[in-house]
């Protein structure tokens, strides 16, 4: 079994297609429960963000593992299976835990730093671990992406490589209407994009932020830790959604719908500027609101054309580097780790080795005495426990290097260890270099 990633994100397709794979919150449970039932895939998560979706599957073989993800991911987009293949990217084994540090460390995000994927990483893991398709491969996978990504952000200064989404949907903002002090401000969602706009909303000094929310509680939450910080909140049903925009100076869209949420009609009657930031996958806001006069739109497919090319700067390369490090200790412990069933076989052979000579001196020699038999057994298994410290030990520490998975299998060929036994297998095998489970 290995690690098969399969997703395609801002780099490698259009948000129209993006907007089409996207597998909403209630929808995981089916894509998880599909994924799963393919013949090839054992575990599975899905990692489905406003612009990224992937999966992480456990796969029996490269080439039928990713044909069965494929499947399904056109299946819930309802697109062609052909019509994908060109937007996919596509890592597999040691490549695959590569790209997870990379994007729990936020340097595969459209803007370089932003800490949000963290959050996103552990609600996929816990809806997969909920719907069941979770196993021990995927799960030390992502509770050590986790640790990575919050290591990188706190021992560098990449969050200040790049500012997250809503402070790029600010920036345009701020350009269009000036100051942002005492404006009016529409939050229309109150998830966890929501919350990031609530919080550069306020440190951009907006006099005041009404939240807009399906479940009006979570939008009464939102808006009591905005009045906590001393910003004057408050929270309404969707169904205000049209005098709230006529009121507001700039309003954020992030609900996570498959429906437009924000019309045109909504807006038409606008007679003085008004800023939408769009930040759904799916789109939020009907795209004819763009061509309105006094709104300026600002959705996912500006942010991406403008920051595609974004630079990388010093604390960029030092997060890179980090990731590297924790990549090549992570496979290193997992090729160890492979040979340790291996290791105690060996140990277990070489004690019923000596266990079956002692009752053979038991027999030869019945009349020593027990203090001198217990002398005995001591000196042989001290002897047969030095005699295999050293290649044991040095054995786990050449198996951990690249290519040295076949050290394990050289000693069961040395020693005639049956692969198949319980001694070998007792522990199930890590997957991320490719090697059977």
């Amino acid at each position: 079994m290995s690690v098969l990633v399969v997703g395609l994100s801002h780099r490698t397709a259009p948000v129209p297609v993006l907007e089409r794979v996207t597998v909403a919150e209630p929808d995981l449970p089916k894509v998880l429960g599909q994924l799963l039932a393919a013949p090839s895939v054992s575990e599975a998560m899905v990692l489905s963000t406003c612009n990224r979706v992937e999966v992480y599957a456990v796969v029996e073989s490269f080439h039928g593992g990713m044909s069965e993800v494929v499947e399904v991911l056109a299946q819930h987009a309802q697109i062609e299976p052909q019509s994908l293949y060109e937007h996919f990217y596509v890592h597999y084994a040691a490549a695959a835990v590569e790209h997870l540090f990379s994007v729990a460390a936020g340097l595969d995000s459209m803007v370089v730093g932003e800490s949000q994927i963290l959050g996103q990483l552990r609600g996929a893991y816990a809806a997969a671990d909920e719907a069941g398709t979770v196993g021990r491969t995927v799960h030390e996978l992502t509770q050590n992406a986790l640790r990575v990504g919050k290591r990188v952000h706190a021992e560098t200064g990449i969050d200040h490589a790049g500012a997250s989404v809503v402070s790029e949907a600010l920036g345009d903002a701020e350009a269009h209407l000036g100051t942002l002090v005492g404006r009016r401000a529409l939050i229309v969602g109150a998830g966890a994009m929501g919350g990031l706009a609530a919080a550069h909303l306020r440190r951009a000094g907006v006099g005041e932020v009404v939240i807009a929310n399906r479940t009006q509680a979570n939008g009464v939450r939102l808006a009591t830790s905005l009045k906590a910080e001393g910003v004057p909140a408050t929270a309404v049903d969707l169904s205000a959604l049209a005098v709230e925009i006529d009121l507001a100076d700039i309003v954020f869209a992030c609900t996570g719908s498959v429906d437009t949420v924000v019309r045109a009609d909504m807006i038409s009657k606008r007679s003085r500027p008004l800023v939408v930031c769009d930040l759904g996958l799916p789109k939020d806001v009907d795209p004819a609101a763009a061509a309105l006069p006094n709104v300026r739109v600002v959705d996912l497919e500006t942010l991406q054309r403008r920051l595609s090319d974004a630079p990388a700067g010093q604390d960029t390369r030092l997060a890179v580097q980090l990731v590297a490090g924790e990549v090549k200790a992570y496979l290193a412990g997992q090729r160890s780790a492979e040979v340790t069933p291996t290791v105690t076989a060996l140990r277990k052979r070489a004690a019923e080795v000596v266990d079956a000579e002692l009752l053979r001196l038991d027999s030869r020699l019945p009349e020593l005495d027990p203090a001198t038999r217990g002398e005995l057994a001591k000196t042989v298994r001290r002897v047969v426990d030095k005699l295999l410290h050293t290649p044991t030990v040095r054995v786990k520490e050449l198996a951990s290097a690249p290519g040295g998975t076949g050290y394990a299998e050289a000693l069961r060929e040395l020693f005639g260890l049956d692969p198949q036994s319980p001694g070998v297998v007792s522990q199930t095998k890590s997957s991320v270099d490719g090697e059977t489970r």
